[in-house]
Order: structure tokens, then C-alpha cells, then sequence
């Protein structure tokens, strides 16, 4: 019998707590959700209940997905904590957030957001990297949104600070469905580093 812990059906999603400047940053992860659920899959996210963050959570139950999030006391208030959707984990530090988060979790798909976001892909990347864990990452390019980012990533195994083998482990699709696929495919998991 499998711990809620190790619970082989959630999916971590990286997004950020404000809605963009673009109406679609919203609307995508809604629909972004709303998939998830429908292909039987439960979200971990970072608990907010605004912007993209509240928009990809709205769209799992809308599907009748669940929801799991995790926060630190302190954004409790700064990120609507309050408004925040399913089961709740309120944790003492960031760095408990993202470990929980990473722990609830078999994979992670990664959506617009800021700082924060890109910390969250960073490291579980660099954990994959470091045969810490081996879970999917993907990003989720819509509408060209981290091309830059990811033509940074190409940037580093061209000037020799990354391994094509370790780019490989963040891996990018346009659509909800592509991202889906990726993460739910056979070998999803990140083969170890040579």
C-alpha cells in the first residue's frame, strides 16, 4: 500500500501567483488543469490562490482532479493562502515548500511565472542532474513564453557548463496535451547522468 506520499498519480506545477500581463497566461493554465485532471492526474502546486497559480488549480477541480498545496506561513497572506484550493500544507520555510512539493510528487510541469518559478525548475533540474531524484520536468512553452529561457539552457552545453545528456533532463512542449504525453510516457523518469 502506497504512502499519500509516493502517490504516482500527482504532478507538481511551477506557475507563478500573478496573472501576467496577457489575459492567456490565465486561460491556459485553466485549461492546462483542467487536462491534468481529465487524464486522471491530481496537481501539487505552491498553494496560491490568484493568478496563474489559483487559474491551474481551478481548472484540476473543474476536472475533477484534486489539489494539493504547499506554502510557507509566511506568503500565507501574500499569495491568498486564504483563497487557496484542496488539501493544504502550511510549512515553516521556503525551502520546506519545495521539498514537500518535490516529495508529493512523480513529475513537474512548468508554467509562466517569475523568479520564484524558475528557482522551483532550476532545482529539481540540478537534483535529476545530481541523481538526487529522476522525475520528468517539462517546460511548457505556450506561445513562445520561455523560449529565451530554454535558448539560455542550449547556451550552456554550446559554451561547455552542461552536458547534452544533462539539458536533456528539461525537456519542453507547446501544448497541454505535449507536456502531458512527456510526462506520462513510458521512461518519463530522467535517466541518471554518465
Amino acid at each position: 500500500m502506497q504512502t499519500p506520499v509516493t502517490r504516482s498519480r500527482r504532478i507538481a506545477v511551477f506557475c507563478g501567483a500573478r496573472p501576467g500581463v496577457s489575459e492567456d497566461h490565465v486561460a491556459f493554465a485553466r485549461a492546462f488543469g483542467y487536462e491534468l485532471a481529465r487524464r486522471g492526474r491530481d496537481l501539487v502546486y505552491g498553494a496560491g490562490g490568484v493568478g496563474v497559480m489559483g487559474a491551474v488549480a481551478d481548472g484540476v477541480l473543474a476536472g475533477g482532479g484534486t489539489v494539493t498545496g504547499v506554502l510557507p506561513r509566511s506568503l500565507y497572506e501574500r499569495e491568498r493562502g486564504d483563497r487557496a484550493r484542496g488539501e493544504i500544507f502550511v510549512v515553516r520555510s521556503m525551502h520546506q515548500r519545495k521539498a514537500l512539493m518535490y516529495r508529493l510528487s512523480t513529475g513537474f510541469a512548468v508554467l509562466p511565472g517569475g523568479i520564484g518559478t524558475m528557482d522551483e525548475l532550476m532545482e529539481v533540474a540540478t537534483w535529476n542532474q545530481l541523481s538526487l531524484m529522476e522525475k520528468p520536468v517539462v517546460v511548457v512553452n505556450h506561445r513562445g513564453f520561455y523560449t529565451p529561457m530554454l535558448a539560455m539552457l542550449d547556451h550552456l552545453v554550446t559554451e561547455g557548463f552542461l552536458t547534452a545528456q544533462e539539458r536533456g533532463v528539461v525537456r519542453s512542449a507547446e501544448t497541454a496535451d505535449e507536456a502531458l504525453d512527456l510526462l506520462a510516457a513510458p521512461g518519463a523518469a530522467v535517466p541518471a547522468p554518465v
